[in-house]
């Protein structure tokens, strides 16, 4: 290969692979709750906020968009969307589903290092609540759900899981300040604790489908509320 073709090959990668980070970022800060349903987003500012060009920068945003997890709104600018009533009904459906499972086959792997890890989670999460940090709640949060997932050792499962979250996770910003004062999630996650320290699949089910149905309320409520202004 010429050295100016080998040149513009091997820059091309790296253009790729840039995008391909980018990605990364961003999806996990949509699927962490990073940002909200609303929110704007510009490819400069997101360039800025990801550390990269521009160009990466929209290659992950168009991605994204592809994905439904973002909507343009003009050519450099895109928003996180809402969550139809339509799409949180089929979410939940298929998040019951599929974390249950996955929850179910977390008990027989796990250890008392697992039990205390996450017990570490549910403490920075608690003081995130207390303190009204919520989006360190959420970010903590996706940490404590997908510690116990990643037991189950499905990993096509837990990508399928990934996918939802990843259209849902902005919407989570709804769940506060009501799930803070109310504390449902806590009890939801000490419940799968206790379970996992059993080895008791059933019990850790039980536990992460009470948290979804709880958030699922909670989401539907914000939505009415949305709708009615």
């Amino acid at each position: 290969m010429p050295a100016v073709e080998r040149d513009a090959h091997d820059a091309g990668k790296q253009s790729a692979r840039l995008g391909d980070i980018a990605y990364e970022k961003m999806k996990e800060r949509l699927i962490r709750g990073t940002f909200g349903p609303g929110d704007k987003l510009t490819v400069r500012a997101l360039a800025e906020t990801l550390g990269v060009s521009s160009t990466p920068a929209r290659d992950a945003i168009n991605r994204l968009t592809y994905e439904g997890a973002l909507v343009y709104a003009g050519p450099k600018t895109v928003i996180v969307p809402f969550i139809s009533p339509q799409d949180l009904e089929e979410i939940t459906l298929m998040r019951l589903a599929l974390e249950g499972l996955a929850a179910d086959r977390a008990a027989a792997n796990a250890t008392s290092e697992v039990v205390l890890e996450l017990e570490k989670l549910q403490s920075q999460i608690n003081d995130a609540l207390d303190s009204a940090r919520f989006t360190d709640a959420l970010w903590w949060n996706k940490e404590f759900h997908f510690s116990i997932y990643r037991l189950s050792g499905m990993p096509h499962l837990l990508t399928m899981i990934e996918t939802l979250w990843l259209r849902i996770g902005a919407s989570f910003n709804d769940l506060y300040p009501e799930f803070a004062e109310k504390k449902y999630g806590v009890h939801n996650h000490l419940a799968a604790i206790e379970g996992l320290a059993e080895r008791d699949g059933a019990s850790v089910r039980a536990a992460i489908e009470s948290d979804i149905r709880d958030g699922h309320r909670r989401l539907k409520k914000a939505n009415r509320e949305r709708s009615a202004k």
